[in-house]
């Protein structure tokens, strides 16, 4: 039996996931989540272990392996680091078995990931470095529209006209939205239409990595925006040749923490197959 934990430091905030492993058997003992909101990023990542570790009832000690993934590599409490990529591919597996590629929606960038049954990562690609099709750029209409984070995907559903954002830098497009105000247009059509926009580019990042059929499971800080799942929805069903069902869960947002905590506990039983590790009497 293995007891491990995933730190998921990304740009908009900290994840951590506190996994036991026996075999085939996995049971997830803990989360927690911290918006990071201009404080120090692995300071979180230290408090979010430490909930975990509190709502398990267990000490740090007991924790057999610590995985950092994102940004989290140099968190002095850590045993190993893994890729992003590899850690999402295994948590959206964990999440839903049947998924064969994700797309990492975060509040930076987007990512296409290919994966097989064993949640190895087989091809990925990112969005470019423009923020327009990121979490930042929508919480940052959002903000500017009057509407919480959390309304913004049952605001989008309602949309009956939708304008879609055509710029693909996030300054112009945020000048579309302002231009779009002074029009009349309804926030529920902005926003689809913002959501219209950010799901077609992801399309192409799934053809891209020959994602074309199969469960692509979404994760990351976007994954339980209602609005951007079912335009995700729609803009694949355009795609000539693309069958895809685009699928979410709510433990989506803590797929990277999820998928390090199963690599870490990975990872640590095959170095104690190899005699790389004594145990403790």
């Amino acid at each position: 039996m293995t007891i491990a934990a995933g730190i998921d430091v990304g740009t908009g905030a900290v994840k951590a996931a506190l996994m036991r492993v026996d075999g085939d058997k996995t049971e997830w003992l803990a989360r927690a989540s911290l918006r990071i909101r201009q404080r120090d990023p692995l300071e979180l990542a230290r408090l979010c272990f430490d909930q975990v570790l509190e709502q398990a009832k267990i000490g740090e000690k007991d924790v057999d392996y610590v995985a950092t993934t994102g940004e989290g590599e140099s968190a002095p409490f850590h045993t190993g680091h893994f890729y992003s990529m590899t850690t999402h591919a295994r948590g959206a597996i964990y999440l839903d078995p049947t998924a064969r590629s994700a797309l990492d929606c975060g509040a930076l960038h987007g990512r296409a990931i290919a994966m097989d049954e064993r949640g190895k990562v087989l091809k990925y690609k990112m969005t470019s470095q423009c923020a327009s099709g990121s979490g930042q750029f929508l919480e940052n209409i959002a903000r500017y529209l009057g509407i919480a984070q959390d309304e913004v995907g049952s605001l989008s559903c309602q949309a009956d006209n939708p304008e879609v954002v055509s710029s693909i830098c996030a300054v112009l497009a945020e000048t579309d939205v302002i231009n779009m105000v002074s029009r009349g247009i309804t926030a529920p059509n902005i926003l689809k239409g913002i959501h219209l926009s950010m799901a077609g580019r992801l399309a192409k990042l799934l053809k891209s990595i020959d994602a074309m059929s199969g469960v692509v499971m979404v994760t990351g800080g976007l994954a339980l925006d209602t609005g951007l799942v079912a335009a995700l929805g729609e803009e694949t069903g355009n795609v000539k040749n693309m069958k895809t069902v685009v699928r979410s869960h709510p433990d989506s947002p803590y797929a990277g923490a999820l998928g390090a905590a199963l690599w870490g506990a990975y990872r640590h039983e095959k170095l104690r197959a190899r005699g790389a590790i004594i145990q403790a009497a």
